[in-house]
């Protein structure tokens, strides 16, 4: 058996394994690099290995550093099956087309502002391109082994870290590897636990939060505190949510402030209708969260859902207190950057990040304390109070990941640690040697490595 790594190393993003056993070849993930430009400029290059010599695709979960690049491996040449959940495939039937869609938006506007070297510029793949490719998923419940390609075996476990995500098994009979995706947190509020895992002879284990711990705080209490500090001086709560995951846990969350007396009434806009689509899949797949079908009602009855992109313009006329939850998560694209653009310059504002902001977008250049952000090609300034709750992350921190792991009976041979900066990488590897003394290595782009 073989490992070669074709992404979320040295970064959180990307992420896509190709093993190789006799003559099978499985690609575990198949998602695009997103954030600084050397990465992005990965999504162009071809894979080490013709799409077509691929025999199959196995999904840990559906948000698109992990599935977005299937639209284009399919285009390529790829013909075989996307093995993933039901829920993911309900998932990436609204985050595939939406990506294709963006991505051609993105293009059309380079051309039309001449703001591109090449005549013209061209999307890396298409809403068609992403429509025509799920045609190929199969879905397979957790649980249920089932024969991935000759000579691999292959299972999946919930992951907890959104409905369907997964842990991933391949075992051809004498191995086995198991790749974490990413790892769901115990006491989420809204999804059910990862399960454990009791053995694997070789782990490929996420590190997204490998460097840090998060608050101990009541996530409640401190979402109450910005949100009642903000609206006391008349600002608007903007908050870029990923459209699955996140931005279902704001309106709980929310739900539960206003319930709960916590925080007064306002106005709440979902600018996202990809969220609004994704809710309703939350809805269908109760099995995977800890909130009942009333519950999931109730989080949205107050909450507008801003469906044109006329009403999102007219949002940015409004003043506050109000929350609008728009998407991307990372301000990279969507809805939020326009936004971010009419907001951001106002100091009663609040910018409130909720998830993780990889090195290289627009919200990690925010967190980190950026003066201005670059928005369509203007340098906006960033006057507002920004905010940001680790304690909302849907990941494991690093405190969590060796839980998890502790759940092994016995270690795996070699653990292989990956989506992670590469500080936060290493110092889940620190962690593990110490506290687990378990065998780690921190894989390089590329790398094809042996499984002895």
């Amino acid at each position: 058996m073989q490992l070669q790594f074709l992404g979320a190393t040295d970064t959180v993003t990307g992420s896509k394994y190709l093993v190789r056993e006799g003559g099978s070849t499985v690609m575990v993930d198949c998602g695009l690099f997103q954030g600084y430009k050397q990465l992005r400029l990965r999504n162009w290059e071809p894979l080490p290995v013709p799409p077509a010599s691929i025999d199959a695709v196995i999904l840990t979960h559906a948000h698109i550093d992990h599935s977005g690049y299937v639209p284009l491996l399919a285009r390529n040449g790829y013909g075989g099956p996307v093995y993933c959940t039901p829920a993911t495939l309900d998932l990436c039937r609204i985050l595939l087309p939406d990506c294709g869609h963006l991505l051609e938006e993105e293009a059309e506007y380079l051309n039309r502002n001449r703001l591109t070297k090449h005549s013209p510029a061209l999307p890396l793949y298409t809403r068609q391109d992403a429509l025509h490719c799920l045609k190929q998923f199969k879905p397979i419940a957790q649980g249920r082994t089932w024969q991935a390609a000759a000579g691999l075996s292959a299972q999946m476990q919930p992951s907890g870290h959104m409905p369907g995500s997964s842990f991933v098994r391949l075992d051809n009979g004498q191995r086995s590897i198991v790749f974490s995706g990413d790892i769901g947190r115990p006491a989420d509020l809204v999804l059910k636990p990862p399960v454990r895992i009791e053995s694997a002879d070789y782990l490929v284990v996420e590190s997204t939060y490998g460097d840090r711990l998060h608050q101990q705080n009541d996530p409640l209490q401190k979402l109450a505190e910005v949100i009642n500090r903000t609206a006391a001086r008349g600002g608007v709560i903007l908050i870029p949510a990923f459209a699955v995951g996140r931005a279902q846990a704001l309106l709980y969350y929310i739900h539960q402030l206003v319930a709960k007396g916590m925080i007064g009434r306002m106005p709440v806009y979902l600018n996202s209708p990809m969220a609004a689509s994704a809710t309703q899949v939350y809805k269908h797949h109760l099995k995977d969260l800890r909130l009942t079908a009333a519950e999931c009602d109730a989080m949205t009855r107050d909450v507008q859902v801003v469906v044109t992109p006329e009403e999102s313009r007219v949002l940015n006329t409004r003043h506050g207190p109000m929350i609008i939850i728009a998407a991307s998560g990372m301000a990279t694209g969507g809805r939020v950057v326009h936004h971010l653009k009419a907001f951001a310059p106002d100091k009663r504002n609040t910018i409130l990040f909720a998830g993780y902001q990889a090195g290289g977008t627009r919200g990690g250049k925010i967190v980190a304390g950026a003066a201005t952000v670059r928005i369509h090609g203007e340098d906006v300034p960033v006057r507002a109070e920004v905010a940001s709750l680790d304690s909302l992350s849907a990941h494991a921190d690093a405190a969590e990941i060796i839980d998890w792991m502790r759940g092994f009976r016995s270690s795996p041979r070699q653990t292989f640690i990956t989506h992670g900066e590469p500080s936060a990488a290493d110092a889940m590897r620190q962690r593990i040697e110490r506290d687990l003394k378990w065998n780690c290595k921190l894989p390089y782009y590329l790398q094809n490595v042996d499984l002895p």
